[in-house]
């Protein structure tokens, strides 16, 4: 079992259920890390899964506005899943860097670890 590790993305998005969070948008972070199994040994990138591949579909999520974080996360988490089926889960954080909070210094989030493993 390898893990591709993706961490500390940085985007500017506009996910949230407020009205100007659709207007002004927010810095976010995303930290995905994905398990898969190879039965050889990895010695080419068609062995192993593209960390670019999965970049720019996280990215094209990102520039996607949800109201919720969980819905983000669940839909990167599938669209990830269908780049190779010998993905076996995809653990996805995904936190607000500018929560709109009075007052409030620090960051939100949620994370999903999905399974896809029979």
């Amino acid at each position: 079992m390898y893990t591709v590790h993706l961490h500390q993305l940085e985007f500017y998005s506009y996910h949230g259920l407020h009205e100007e969070e659709a207007i002004i948008g927010n810095k976010f972070e995303v930290e995905v890390n994905i398990d898969f199994d190879s039965a050889n040994s990895i010695t080419d990138i068609s062995q192993t899964i593209n960390y670019v591949t999965v970049y720019n579909v996280i990215k094209e999520e990102m520039a996607r506005p949800q109201k919720l974080l969980e819905t983000l996360c669940e839909t990167i988490a599938e669209k990830i899943h269908q780049l190779d089926s010998r993905i076996t889960s995809v653990e996805i954080s995904i936190f607000k860097l500018g929560a709109p909070i009075p007052s409030f210094k620090g960051s939100v989030g949620v994370t999903l670890k999905k399974n896809f493993s029979l």
